[in-house]
């Protein structure tokens, strides 16, 4: 029974995570920096590397099947330094020899970078190459995603389905699986999309703090049933970028001790040596943030440096820790390496060679020696026993703590309790007149009761985005169990953490909130949100000059038309109440399109006719004394405007006017309808159309057509309070039925 249930669970996990989209090394090679280092390294110790191992794996498989974990243990104890050479310098070369065939990538960080990911995928890290999306397993993210041939030599070797060696052939070709960054959409065993430098590393975060905030809400005394590492490779790049700091700033916060950086600290850029714009002390940085940092001299041979390092960092439990591994970029190349022409272009025939020669390296193009094959084989029974341990030990769980195990499987499934959306408020024209951030406060609240992966919080601004869980505290270091997120001043590395939880596990629902024109300065994770099929809510209040005094510097005028223009993302502006619910219905739902919800700060009354129904439309009438789908005039609004729109409306009834009112609260989804559908909102044949929204006029034409009117703000806002505003812009009861009153 047990069996069968675990099984089951398994299943359907796998079953939701599938994407959707198709679509030894010689002393000559090393450069004179590295080669100061070599006399600094620790003695060998090759029996203490072994017990190391085998305790490594025996304390964390212990209950696995005992051939299986003899077969690992044994032969860990007998790996040797040559055959680890062996298998560093075959990732090497299937990086340079795909780099070579694509004419195209980045050969020099797989490199310099093969005896940390060798370690790491070989030694260290839990996972089953036959199901990615085994829950429990260890997360790896490369957010120099640019040496992406390194994580797929490591996926090749490991036997993940998704990169077989055809694969690694079509490397940056149309339609393989094996693009130019890595795409978590595109490839199995890809946790997330890096490219952005310092977004990976901040998306690791994410993944971490999802972690930690299970295993305080679920582990029992007598069951841990969530427990796997992240690791992270990031480089000087990422270093460089502000996202990276502000993440790490909040992972040294909030105490993330199983979350595992190492710094490829190679020195080298795409413009050159490091030197001409990096010198800071990286370390001394990386410690006031509150990690644990050590240094491994000796990146490009010290197998033995790096496996102590992790063994170091996984017994700081209670810090994140960098782990800086000084390495040669390109490694092993003689006219190359530690340079920056390694860094971003194919290394040519006559250095591919020169390199083979260097290192040693008899074989062909994409060749993987027999022993290397051999030895790696064993992920593929290993981890197929490291899940079926983790679902056995689920299913007694399940027995004992039934309501802990049916929440951690909503989140890890995907699979929502049944009727979730009941929970969602809804209004009549009699509720009383509010700002769309203080309903939205009441939705949060709402789906905080039924929704187990609910979590988030905003960039210090909870007060005026109303973004606070009422039911919970906060989530910090002494209290991971609790649901606000408190990220500070922080935009963009917030919307990289939310987009490292959403992709943690399916069922969970992350959101995070500021103003909405400062989602310039978090534009980058966003997108990557839409990218990556992460499904984030972002909450953007104060979504108008509605706010008034504080004057253009706050006042989004183009935004929603710039989110409008990206693929992927819901872009709600919601009118009042139940357009809100709406919004958020549809934007928990869609777990793999993000959602914007721009809200007001001023007051608006709850409208007849709109609906949760509706906006999962995207457009809908609202009111309409028409008949024969023929009105003399169409006006359409969103968020605040459509109360000027549907007031103007009845000015125009009274006149004898027949006029449809109609809500667009997400162009997007609008545009997903039938034609039909179009046609009996905004038919054809009615040319008088009108709308109104207080931001650039930049879009609306599609819908007012040639003929049409559309009154906005085509220039930047103003400090006044806000009705001054909008009269002074022109957005107005009069402004809109002037314009109609121009097609009779």
């Amino acid at each position: 029974m047990a069996a069968s249930a675990s099984s089951t669970f398994s299943q359907s996990l796998l079953s939701r995570a599938i994407p959707n989209h198709s679509a030894a090394a010689h002393n000559s090679a090393l450069p004179p920096h590295s080669l100061s280092f070599l006399s600094a390294v620790k003695p060998s110790l090759p029996s203490a590397r072994a017990a190391a191992s085998s305790r490594r794996r025996s304390t964390r498989s212990s209950s696995s099947p005992a051939v299986v974990r003899a077969a690992a243990v044994e032969t860990l104890q007998k790996t040797d330094t040559e055959l680890v050479e062996k298998s560093v310098n075959t990732i090497r070369f299937l990086a340079i020899d795909a780099v070579e065939k694509a004419n195209s990538g980045h050969p020099g960080l797989p490199m310099g970078c093969a005896p940390m990911g060798h370690i790491l995928y070989d030694e260290v890290m839990r996972y089953n190459p036959k199901n990615p999306y085994w829950f429990n397993r260890d997360r790896f993210v490369l957010s120099a995603g640019h040496g992406c041939m390194l994580q797929y030599a490591l996926l090749h070797l490991a036997g993940y389905d998704a990169v077989r060696e055809e694969d690694l052939k079509q490397f940056r070709q149309w339609g393989s699986k094996t693009p130019g960054h890595p795409e978590n959409f595109e490839t199995p065993g890809v946790e997330v999309t890096t490219g952005p430098l310092g977004q990976g590393i901040a998306n690791a975060v994410g993944l971490a703090l999802a972690e930690k905030h299970l295993a305080a809400r679920y582990n029992k005394p007598d069951a841990e049933i969530v427990d796997h590492y992240t690791y992270v490779i990031l480089g000087d790049g990422c270093q460089m970028e502000g996202i990276a700091n502000e993440a790490c700033s909040l992972a040294g916060h909030w105490g993330l001790g199983k979350l595992i950086a190492f710094y490829d600290d190679n020195h080298i850029s795409i413009d050159g040596d490091t030197e001409i714009a990096f010198t800071e002390n990286v370390d001394a940085r990386f410690e006031a943030l509150g990690w644990h940092v050590i240094w491994v001299k000796n990146g490009n041979n010290g197998y033995d440096e790096i496996r102590a390092a992790i063994e170091e960092a996984k017994a700081v439990k209670d810090k994140p820790t960098m782990i800086k591994v000084t390495t040669t970029i390109g490694f092993g190349s003689p006219n190359k390496a530690n340079s920056y022409s390694v860094h971003g272009a194919a290394l040519g025939t006559k250095e591919v060679e020169a390199t083979r020669q260097n290192l040693g390296w008899p074989y062909e193009p994409f060749h993987v020696p027999e022993d290397v094959k051999k030895h790696w084989s064993r992920h593929t029974p290993e981890g197929a026993a490291l899940e079926a341990e983790w679902n056995a030990k689920f299913a007694e769980y399940s027995k004992k703590y039934p309501e802990e195990a049916a929440e951690l499987k909503s989140i890890t499934t995907g699979e929502f309790p049944s009727g979730w959306e009941s929970a969602l408020p809804t209004y009549t024209p009699e509720s009383a007149a509010d700002a769309t951030r203080n309903l939205s406060q009441q939705n949060l609240n709402a789906l905080a009761t039924v929704l187990p992966g609910f979590l988030g919080g905003s960039a210090d601004l909870a007060s005026s985005n109303m973004t606070l869980m009422k039911a919970y505290g906060d989530f910090q270091k002494s209290t991971p169990e609790e649901r606000n997120l408190r990220f500070g001043v922080r935009e963009h590395g917030m919307g990289a953490i939310c987009n490292g939880i959403a992709l943690h596990s399916p069922g969970f629902v992350p959101y995070c909130a500021t103003f909405f024109v400062f989602t310039d300065y978090m534009r980058g994770a966003m997108r990557i949100s839409a990218l990556s099929e992460a499904g984030v809510i972002y909450v953007m209040t104060h979504d108008s000059i509605g706010l008034g005094e504080d004057g253009p510097t706050h006042q989004p005028i183009e935004h929603l038309a710039s989110f409008r223009a990206m693929p992927n993302i819901f872009m709600f502006r919601p009118a009042d109440g139940n357009e809100t619910a709406g919004a958020y219905k549809i934007a928990v739902e869609n777990r793999k399109t993000p959602s914007i919800l721009a809200l007001s700060r001023q007051k608006l009354p709850q409208l007849p006719g709109t609906s949760i129904e509706g906006v999962a439309k995207g457009g809908y009438v609202i009111s309409d004394n028409s008949t024969g789908n023929k009105p003399d005039v169409i006006l359409a609004g969103t968020g605040s405007e459509l109360e000027i729109a549907a007031k103007a409306g009845d000015e125009l009834r009274k006149e004898g006017k027949a006029v449809r009112v109609v809500s667009l609260v997400s162009w997007e989804l609008y545009e997903k309808q039938s034609d039909e559908y179009k046609e009996s909102v905004f038919p054809a044949g009615v040319t008088a159309r009108v709308s109104i929204e207080a931001a650039t006029t930049f879009g609306w034409q599609k819908f007012v057509g040639d003929k049409g009117k559309a009154i906005g703000i085509d220039k930047f806002g103003a400090s006044a309070p806000a009705g001054k505003i909008y009269k002074e812009y022109g957005l107005t009861v009069e402004a809109v039925i002037e314009a109609a009153k121009s097609f009779f």
